[in-house]
């Protein structure tokens, strides 16, 4: 049985989802996923992810990013996808830029 290298994911997440629990729900569900990366809120009032995992449990996070945590109102979500470098060895959130 082979297995399949590990996926990046990378999202922006735009909306009303600064201040209403965003960042605690990605790490959440990530660390549920059994996903390693960050979450972060940006300067410009959006949440950014970085995640890398097997596949379908990215696809999944994605999933619920749109909608969110309760409270919450995405306006648009883009996630983009690359290899996985294995840096992380947790998920966790970062400072804000």
């Amino acid at each position: 049985m082979t297995t399949d290298p590990p996926q990046r994911l990378h999202a922006v997440i735009k909306g009303r989802v600064q201040g209403v629990g965003f960042r605690a729900f990605v790490l959440e569900q990530a660390l549920r996923l059994n996903l390693t990366g960050w979450v972060r809120n940006t300067w410009d009032g959006n949440v950014e992810v970085v995640a890398e995992g097997e596949r379908p449990s990215l696809e999944t996070l994605v999933s619920l990013l749109d909608p969110g945590p309760r409270g919450s109102f995405v306006e648009s979500l883009n996630p983009e996808w690359s290899n996985g470098t294995g840096e992380f060895s947790i998920f966790h959130v970062e400072r804000t830029v």
